[in-house]
C-alpha cells in the first residue's frame, strides 16, 4: 500500500454540526459532571446544541462559570446552571439533585463523567493516591448514579444514565492499576444495573473514549501520552483511523445513546476510539517496563 492510499477515516462533520434532529432534547434537564472542562464540557455542549437545559457538576466554581457562559451561548441551548460538588460526599451530591430539581426540575438525563487519573507504576501508589482515584471515579459515579435512580423509581419516571468508562476496564492498563481497577468496577455497574433498572424504565449504557487531545489534559496525563508516543501522535500516525478523535464525535455518541433513538440500547459499553484498542501488530515490539517509559528509576532509589 502506497502513502497516498493511506487515508484513515474520513474527518467528522463541522463543529455546530448536530447528529440528532433539532430540539431532540427540548424540555429535558441533563446533568453531566465534571461538565466544566474538557470532554465533559464537550458532551454538555452537544446537549445544550439539542435544546437539553444542561447542570453542570464539578468542584472548581471558575471553571464552571466560564462553562456556562459558554454552553448558554451556543445556538439551541436552553436553560444552564451550574453546581460546585464532590461526587465523593453523597451528601453533596443529593444536595446538587436537590438544587437542579428546584430550579430546572429532575434530571431526564445523567453522564458520569467525572474521574481522577494520573500514570504510575503500581508500586509507587500510596493508599491516599489508590483511594482517590477509586472514590472519585467508580465510588463517585455510584453515589451519582444511585442518586438518580431512586429519585426516578420514586417518581415512577424513565431515564437515562451515560458511563464514562474505559478500554482498559477489559484489556488492564499497566501505569494505571488504580484507573484501571475503577473503570472495570464503572463497566461491571453498567451492565448490572441496566437489568436491575430496565423495568422501571431506566437506561444504563457506557460510553468509552479513545484518543480525544483537548487543551484541559492534566500535564500527568500529557507527559504520559508524549513519552508514549512521539510529538507526531497528536495527528494520530499510530491509530488504526490515522487520526485522533475530535471531542464532538463524543459528544455525539453521548447524545444518541441517551436519546428517544436508542431506548433499546442499554447495557452497553459503546466505544469511540477509532478502533485503537483493539489493534494488534504482526511484529511484537520490545518490552520496555513502565518505569522506565514513565522516566522513573529503580524502586527505591
Amino acid at each position: 500500500m502506497t502513502d497516498n492510499a493511506r487515508r484513515g477515516l474520513p474527518a467528522p462533520p463541522p463543529l455546530g454540526a448536530a447528529a440528532l434532529p433539532p430540539g431532540t432534547y427540548a424540555g429535558q434537564v441533563v446533568l453531566v459532571t465534571g461538565g466544566g472542562t474538557g470532554l465533559g464540557r464537550a458532551i454538555a455542549t452537544e446537549f445544550a446544541r439539542l435544546g437539553a437545559d444542561v447542570v453542570i457538576a464539578g468542584r472548581r466554581a471558575e471553571q464552571l462559570k466560564t462553562a456556562c457562559e459558554e454552553l448558554a451561548a451556543v445556538p439551541g441551548a436552553g436553560r444552564v446552571t451550574a453546581a460546585v460538588c464532590d461526587i465523593r460526599d453523597p451528601e453533596r451530591v443529593a444536595a446538587v439533585f436537590d438544587a437542579a430539581e428546584a430550579s430546572l426540575g429532575l434530571p431526564d438525563v445523567l453522564v458520569n463523567n467525572a474521574a481522577a487519573n494520573f500514570p504510575s507504576p503500581a508500586e509507587d501508589l500510596s493508599p491516599n493516591a489508590w483511594r482517590a482515584v477509586v472514590d472519585i471515579t467508580l465510588t463517585g459515579t455510584w453515589f451519582m448514579t444511585r442518586e438518580f435512580a431512586r429519585r426516578h423509581l420514586a417518581a415512577g419516571t424513565p431515564g437515562s444514565i451515560v458511563n464514562i468508562g474505559a478500554s482498559y476496564a477489559w484489556t488492564g492498563g499497566p501505569g494505571f492499576a488504580h484507573s484501571a481497577a475503577a473503570k472495570a468496577g464503572v463497566k461491571s455497574l453498567v451492565e448490572t444495573l441496566a437489568v436491575e433498572w430496565g423495568p422501571y424504565g431506566i437506561q444504563v449504557n457506557g460510553l468509552v473514549p479513545g484518543l480525544f487531545p483537548h487543551s484541559d489534559m492534566s500535564d500527568d496525563i500529557r507527559g504520559g501520552l508524549e513519552r508514549a508516543a512521539p510529538a507526531a501522535d497528536t495527528q494520530g500516525l499510530r491509530q488504526p483511523a490515522l487520526r485522533v478523535g475530535e471531542p464532538r464525535e463524543l459528544g455525539w455518541a453521548a447524545t444518541f445513546l441517551a436519546s428517544p433513538y436508542a431506548r433499546f440500547v442499554t447495557g452497553h459499553m459503546l466505544v469511540v476510539d477509532g478502533a485503537n484498542w483493539q489493534r494488534r501488530t504482526l511484529v511484537q515490539p520490545e518490552t520496555i517496563p513502565l518505569r522506565e517509559q514513565l522516566g522513573r528509576g529503580p524502586f527505591g532509589s
